[in-house]
């Protein structure tokens, strides 16, 4: 699956399928690019858990983390919330 990370404040980062990146939490705006990935369940990749990530993203539309640590329910629910 073509991923793309966007940075967002401090050490905040989005991963979503949505180029654009429209689909990422506005609490951590503004987003911006830092690249494009192929995913693959099982395959590892350095400073994510790939499949983590993959059901993140199949959940919600995105996988957040706050110094490589998940934070994708909270960001989302904040965003609902607001």
């Amino acid at each position: 699956m073509q991923v793309h990370l966007f940075r967002g404040p401090g050490r905040v980062f989005g991963f979503t399928s949505d180029l654009s990146g429209a689909n990422l939490p506005a609490q951590f705006a503004p987003w911006s690019h830092f690249m494009s990935v192929e995913m693959r369940q099982g395959e590892p990749m350095a400073g994510v858990e790939v499949d983590e990530c993959l059901a993140d993203m199949q959940t919600f539309g995105v996988h957040v983390t706050d110094a490589h640590v998940r934070i994708t329910e909270q960001a989302v629910q904040h965003g609902e919330r607001a």
